[in-house]
């Protein structure tokens, strides 16, 4: 599913960010990505995705090397293989939250599946606000609806940034049930980035990648 060796990534010669020597996820397991804040954490998560273009050493998600893809063919890529949980949910303040979670199919021009998304948010316990706008949820519900908009496309890969960062140890582990519940239900790859050390015990069976702290941001 994932295969990582010798990636290299810098933003210049006196920026180096990424430097892995080999990593590998099976099909349908859990990895975690763990590191400080300014490790690096965040541009893998980049490169998994497609966001950026890898510069150096092996990359291949779901079947597919990343390397040598234009940036269209991996955003067409990205559309099909890959559910992203940002850190910032980034959900869109003029829709709602059923149209949120079919914005994916929109922009990867898929037909979308609206019984698939409110089924995922019924899953989720937001089966009586699919009409409801961002402003009108709290933090938790918007959560599960970026959730539900990770998952809808059944990636192969879902990447999470930060998903338990300033919760509390009852809502971190309902966090990562729901996403380890999701990925299941998708048949996906889970891969949680984090500095928090609590996902140790969260994900026990969990592939880990340490990230050492660098001198610059990433």
């Amino acid at each position: 599913m994932l295969h990582l060796a010798s990636l290299t990534y810098a933003y210049g010669p006196a920026r180096p960010v990424l430097d892995i020597a080999a990593f590998d996820v099976p099909a349908g397991r859990h990895a975690l990505l763990l590191g400080p804040s300014g490790s690096g954490k965040s541009t893998l998560l980049h490169l998994l995705a497609g966001i950026l273009a890898p510069q150096g050493g092996r990359l291949e998600v779901a079947g597919t090397s990343l390397p040598g893809l234009t940036p269209r063919q991996r955003d067409s890529w990205r559309g099909r293989a890959v559910g992203l949980l940002p850190q910032q949910l980034a959900l869109v303040a003029s829709l709602n939250a059923l149209d949120n979670v079919l914005l994916p199919a929109y922009a990867s021009g898929r037909r979308p599946d609206p019984g698939r998304a409110a089924g995922l948010l019924e899953q989720l316990g937001l089966g009586a606000r699919l009409d409801a706008y961002p402003h009108q949820l709290s933090g938790g519900q918007r959560q599960r609806v970026a959730i539900a908009r990770a998952v809808a496309m059944r990636p192969q890969l879902i990447l999470a940034d930060e998903p338990t960062a300033s919760l509390d140890d009852v809502a971190c582990a309902a966090v990562i049930e729901v996403l380890a519940s999701q990925a299941a239900q998708a048949g996906a790859s889970l891969l949680v980035a984090s500095h928090d050390a609590r996902l140790l015990a969260a994900m026990p069976d969990a592939a880990v990648l340490r990230l050492p702290a660098l001198a610059v941001p990433a």
